[in-house]
């Protein structure tokens, strides 16, 4: 199956069952934010959820950071396209960049 990159698959599909169990974690802990702030829970102990609720995410984008790495990246580079290659590249360090702002 092509992807609207042009890829027979992500590098996260392998990971796919375990980054959606992950995720559906995460809704879980937002729905838990949500009902502490309804009930007017102390305000430590939300921000205690809060990052928790942070790690959790940056988890699964450092997951996929490295699936793309792995993935992604290294098929363009053994591809032989400087341009497709450089393009990984670029869209790896931009990520990276989001990650630590």
């Amino acid at each position: 199956m092509t992807t609207d990159a042009g890829h027979a698959h992500h590098g996260y599909m392998s990971d796919k069952d375990e980054y959606l169990k992950r995720l559906r974690r995460i809704e879980g802990q937002a729905r838990g934010l949500q009902r502490m702030v309804e009930e007017e829970k102390y305000c430590i102990d939300i921000l205690t959820q809060v990052s928790a609720m942070t790690k959790a995410l940056q988890a699964v984008g450092l997951g996929l950071l490295e699936d793309h790495m792995s993935h992604c990246v290294v098929n363009a580079a053994r591809s032989g396209d400087e341009v497709e290659t450089a393009a990984k590249l670029k869209e790896a360090t931009d990520a990276i960049a989001r990650f630590t702002r």
